[in-house]
């Protein structure tokens, strides 16, 4: 009966350990994932010149029109209606 017991506890604290060290490894692996994502965010794409205000955006974010770039559209249409001859 004694040796039952012991056999019992060894496997629980076998168990016990497996499910400590599998969570400890779930947690690296997500946040080694949540890590190259970041860096690949990161390195994203080119920064171009909003071609009224001057500020730099990233490619991605800014709107293009008429071989410019801009970065709202609020600004594109500024730009735009500078640029046209008053008539």
């Amino acid at each position: 009966m004694n040796l039952l017991l012991i056999r019992l506890i060894i496997f629980a604290v076998l168990f016990l350990a497996g499910l400590k060290l599998y969570r400890m490894y779930r947690e690296w692996k997500l946040d080694r994932e949540d890590a190259l994502n970041v860096e690949s965010q990161q390195e994203g794409g080119q920064m171009v010149r909003c071609a009224w205000c001057q500020v730099h955006v990233p490619e991605s974010d800014a709107l293009r029109d008429h071989g410019e770039w801009f970065c709202s559209s609020a600004h594109r249409d500024r730009f735009l209606q500078e640029q046209r001859p008053e008539e």
